[in-house]
């Protein structure tokens, strides 16, 4: 159909009669309201014509000499580029068997001799607005079926690989957890049959899952629309647990908002990596100390005298041995605490008494690097393993102070936030989730340590909790660092069913949180271990 805004006139029409003056009374008529008119006299050349360029709506005669227009209009219909074209027969000829044999042999209209010029304007217009909107819905089922066949095609592809993946992957609606599918390798697995999980919600299944793990991941999962390498312990069927990595897309699937993952077993790299880690760390302690202690011997001068020059060749080789067994010693404590094999133990702590320790270990760092270092503590007690709250506050204080600038001032601080009915402080957004507590207390420990120094990108903010992870790669060169501070930091707030998060903005410093529950303890059970 010609597009009457980007060409001259508003349609192309042929126009069939022996009669010359009917053909120019036609012509003159639809040229003047801007119509193409081509004029032919016989049947056999306008057949021709319409098949070389084919027009939008055919005038026809039907008394004209060696092919009258029935026959004309039985060979358009009869091709495949002129049979949707809609004929109009105006004839002489105004029996309804004549009209009725006109509409047999495929014409869409029948108009009478002598005509009305409106009447012929009116009709022609009518079939050319009927034809464009055919037209349109040709187009719309054509996009349509190349749609479904698309779909289709997509969704074989995607069933093929769903079921032929390596991968367990599972899709559960995102409101309730409910199964929807899974594939063979997700009941391998989990030891499960299809009929033991498909209609079941994820609580209904000994999985192992965290629910309020599960839950939290939802709500990120329903305003980030996916998540990335989701670490968990997946329970089988046999009470076996795996180590899995999954990732989670939202989809839609029958008009139902569905969670997509894909899991990837990480058992036996995770048992090879600790090994690993283990075997290395434990294989450089032992040469790391005994070389210390040589360098100890021969730089307080034991073994002879030294230059001033051999003297510090030698305190900067025993400070990095030093850092390198920090480094060691971070590695284990690490891989213990996330293998559960670095056991906790609670005691009650006076939260004065573990500040002032930090503020006693921390202090000379801080003068060193000339930063004011500010301690508000409060006064309470919680159960806690006071070794490992001790190193929580150094590592962040530590952290806080070497990103510093001279005459800055580090703030540690604690306040008492009371929870909610589900365990939650109403003023507090931490962004990861931790386990569960067996009980809900009814109060939580905040604890934050404030600097002023050069800030943390947004896109660093959950990465810097990563093992080996700097905000900037030549921090651990020039800082020391060795970047396992602040996974270290996790693990123990985790173990201790606690959150930890960062807040921060470039250049206007950094605030890391810190929340423990508060536990009710016995009234006069004094805090023997962390007792100052």
């Amino acid at each position: 159909m010609i597009d009457s805004a980007t060409t001259p006139y508003r349609a192309d029409i042929l126009a069939i009669d022996d009669t010359p003056e009917n053909l120019q009374l036609l012509s003159q008529m639809l040229t003047q309201r801007r119509y193409k008119v081509r004029s032919v006299t016989k049947g056999r050349t306008a057949l021709r014509a319409a098949q070389a360029a084919p027009p939008d709506l055919i005038l026809l005669d039907i008394n004209m000499p060696e092919m009258d227009g029935y026959a004309v209009c039985e060979h358009l219909k009869s091709e495949d580029i002129t049979r949707h074209i809609p004929v109009i027969f105006i004839s002489a000829l105004g029996e309804t068997l004549d009209k009725v044999r006109a509409f047999d042999v495929g014409g869409v209209d029948f108009v009478t001799k002598p005509f009305q010029v409106e009447e012929v304007i009116s009709r022609i217009e009518t079939h050319l607005q009927l034809r464009r909107l055919q037209q349109q819905l040709q187009a719309q089922n054509v996009r349509l079926q190349q749609e479904i066949r698309d779909r289709k095609q997509a969704q074989e592809t995607f069933s093929k690989a769903f079921r032929s993946s390596p991968s367990p992957i599972a899709i559960t609606t995102l409101e309730g957890g409910q199964f929807i599918e899974v594939n063979p390798s997700f009941l391998k697995i989990s030891g499960y049959a299809r009929h033991e999980v498909i209609g079941f919600r994820l609580g209904e299944l000994n999985l192992g899952l965290d629910m309020e793990q599960y839950r939290r991941g939802r709500m990120q999962l329903a305003e980030a629309g996916a998540l990335h390498n989701w670490e968990f312990e997946l329970r089988t069927k046999t009470g076996d647990l795996r180590t899995v990595l999954v990732s989670v897309e939202s989809i839609e699937l029958q008009g139902h908002q569905c969670a997509l993952a894909i899991a990837n077993d990480i058992t036996e790299r995770k048992r090879l990596e600790n090994e690993f880690i283990s075997l290395v760390s434990h294989e450089l302690k032992t040469p790391m100390n005994s070389m210390i202690g040589a360098l100890d011997l021969l730089g307080t001068g034991q073994l002879g005298s030294l230059t001033d020059k051999g003297q510090k060749m030698v305190n900067m080789a025993i400070n990095n041995a030093e850092r390198l067994v920090r480094l060691v010693n971070d590695v284990l404590d690490l891989e213990r605490m996330k293998s559960g094999t670095l056991t906790l133990h609670p005691q009650v702590c006076n939260v004065p008494t573990l500040f002032q320790q930090a503020e006693t270990v921390m202090q000379s760092m801080a003068q060193a690097a000339q930063v004011n270092l500010v301690i508000e503590p409060i006064d309470v007690k919680l159960q806690v393993d006071g070794d490992r709250i001790q190193q929580l506050l150094t590592n962040l204080l530590s952290n806080a102070i070497k990103f510093s600038a001279p005459g800055s001032t580090v703030h540690l601080s604690a306040q008492v936030a009371e929870n909610d009915a589900n365990g939650h402080q109403p003023n507090l957004s931490p962004p990861s989730p931790s386990p569960p507590l067996s009980s809900i207390p009814s109060s939580t420990l905040h604890l934050t340590v404030r600097d002023q120094g050069r800030g943390i990108p947004a896109d660093k903010l959950t990465l810097i909790f990563d093992r080996f992870q700097q905000v900037d790669a030549s921090d651990a060169r020039a800082k020391g660092g060795t970047g396992l501070g602040l996974s270290i930091c996790r693990q123990i707030v985790q173990q201790h069913q606690g959150h930890i998060w960062a807040e921060s903005a470039p250049g206007e410093g950094s605030t890391f949180h810190v929340t423990l529950p508060l536990t009710e303890l016995d009234g006069d059970r004094s805090a023997e271990g962390c007792q100052g």
